[in-house]
Formats: structure tokens, C-alpha cells, sequence
């Protein structure tokens, strides 16, 4: 078996993580101003944040290009390639999963499995680091799948904003209620629901009690096994260190920090946190 594994820039991969010559990633495209950048080409995640603080209008992104996928996979069946996973941002946050589908008949040449991932970011870039480990330790695409979709079910991520602007742009809160909220001090807690969507979990007033309640949810998703925990920040990065130091003095180890990059910042705004939880494999 000669696998490929194809993501897109709305993955976090820490600088320590050597991209191998397997993996492939697909453009997200996010247009500031009328100028448009990809993160990792023409653009960082702190230039994100420094352009959306200044920009006319918040950011808007654009979905991974399906032609560009088509073209790589008939390069991938040129070089040999047997089996193919594509590993991209959930259905339920973009469209780009459900248009996808029929490249797999297109391409009988190639064993291609798309699982809809449900979430993106760190957790999505702990799928795809375990899906190439798997490959390179030898074990079966049926081995790979399956721990992959067990992986996908005991996946989660719990967010809180700090930005309710962003909210009202995406369609998750109204006006009205953005205005209230933030009278109120007022800090929606959202989710990945069970279709992959962002929607609010509960409303909590002030920052502090929204980041108990972070932790709190944390140790009830984490308490059936053996778990990674990833804190998430949008250019929060003091927060999420105050975070970490909690967590790691209430005994929580497999810890680590990323960041938003600018597809998931766009939609979040600068300032949010979350914290995901994905299943472990030893």
C-alpha cells in the first residue's frame, strides 16, 4: 500500500511536526479587505490577527478549490499511489465535504475513504499526524479507518468567544442578542455539535465563570479514557498559558497549545479559546 493523505489550511500542526512527502494540503483562501492570502503561503496567523484589527470588514474565506483536489489525485495515481484519506474541515462548517463525493467514483484507480472529520484545526491535525503514523507502522487501510473513526466519534472542541461580532456575521447570534450580550458581560460557550456544526452550548456571564466551565465540561468528556487535550487561542496567548498552568496543576497531562489560524479566526475573532479532546492511541 502506497498512501497519500490530503488535508487543507485549516489544520494546526506544531513547529515541531516534518511534513512528510505523503501529505498534501489544499488552499483555504481568506479575502481581507478585497486582497486575498493563504496562511502558510503569504500570510501568518499573527499577520491574521494584526490585518483583521485593522481591516474595513471582517475577513471572509472561500472553500478548498474541488478541481485542485481532482488534479492531485490524478498526480497522485500517476505516482503509484494505491490509497488515498482526505482529512478536510467539517461538513458542517463548509459545504467543500458534500462536493467532494463523486471524485471518489472519478478516480476507481485509487482506494479513496473522505470520513467526515466534524471538527478542524488541532484536533483535525492529530487525525491526520495518526493516520500517517499508522501508514508508516505498517498497519492496514481497514486498520487505519477504523481507528480514524473512532477517533472522529470521541472527537470534540468547546469554544469560547470573545468577539460576539463574529457570531452575528456567521449567522450563530443575532444582533440583538450581540448587543445584549455584551452589556451583560455575557460569554456563549459553542460547540461541534454531533453534525459537525458550531452552534452555542450555553450563555455564561462573565470570562471567568465561562473558563470554569470550560474545565468542568472538559472533565466529563475526558473521564471515559485516555485522551489528548489541546487548549486553542485566537492571539489570546497569555490566556491560553493561564489555562495550561490550571489544567497542569489539577494533574491533566497529554497537554498541549495551538492556535486559530485565520480560516477558523475568521469566523471566531481574535481572543477566543477552546479547548478540544480527541482520543488517544498509545
Amino acid at each position: 500500500m502506497k498512501l497519500a493523505v490530503i488535508t487543507d489550511s485549516s489544520v494546526f500542526f506544531s513547529d515541531a511536526f516534518k511534513r512528510p512527502d505523503n501529505l498534501f494540503v489544499l488552499d483555504i483562501p481568506v479575502t481581507i479587505d478585497g486582497e486575498s492570502f493563504v496562511e502558510g503561503v503569504n500570510l501568518t496567523a499573527s499577520e491574521f490577527y494584526e490585518k483583521m484589527a485593522v481591516a474595513d470588514s471582517l475577513p471572509m474565506t472561500s472553500q478548498p478549490s474541488v478541481a485542485q483536489l481532482d488534479e492531485l489525485l490524478f498526480k497522485l495515481a500517476g505516482e503509484n499511489y494505491t490509497h488515498v484519506i482526505g482529512l478536510f474541515l467539517s461538513s458542517g462548517i463548509s459545504g467543500f465535504w458534500a462536493n467532494i463525493q463523486y471524485l471518489m467514483e472519478e478516480h476507481s484507480g485509487l482506494t479513496i475513504a473522505f470520513p467526515d472529520t466534524q471538527i478542524t484545526s488541532a484536533p483535525l491535525g492529530m487525525m491526520v499526524m495518526n493516520a500517517l503514523n499508522w501508514a508508516e507502522a505498517g498497519l492496514s487501510f481497514e486498520t487505519i479507518m477504523d481507528r480514524l473513526h473512532q477517533q472522529i466519534e470521541k472527537t470534540s472542541a468547546y469554544i469560547m468567544v470573545d468577539d460576539l461580532n463574529h457570531l452575528v456575521k456567521g449567522g450563530r447570534l443575532s444582533n440583538s442578542s450581540a448587543i445584549l450580550g455584551n452589556l451583560l458581560s455575557i460569554k456563549p460557550i459553542l460547540y461541534f455539535d454531533e453534525t459537525g456544526k458550531i452552534v452555542v452550548y450555553e450563555k455564561v456571564r462573565t470570562e471567568k465563570k465561562a473558563v470554569k466551565r470550560l474545565i468542568d465540561i472538559l472533565s466529563k468528556l475526558s473521564e471515559d479514557g485516555n485522551y489528548d487535550v489541546i487548549i486553542i487561542h485566537g492571539n489570546a496567548a497569555e490566556k491560553a498559558e493561564a489555562l495550561y498552568e490550571q489544567l497542569t496543576l489539577d494533574g491533566l497531562t497529554n497537554l498541549s497549545v495551538a492556535t486559530f489560524g485565520s480560516v477558523i479566526g475568521t469566523h471566531l475573532g481574535e481572543g477566543a479559546i477552546a479547548l478540544g479532546v480527541t482520543l488517544r492511541f498509545d
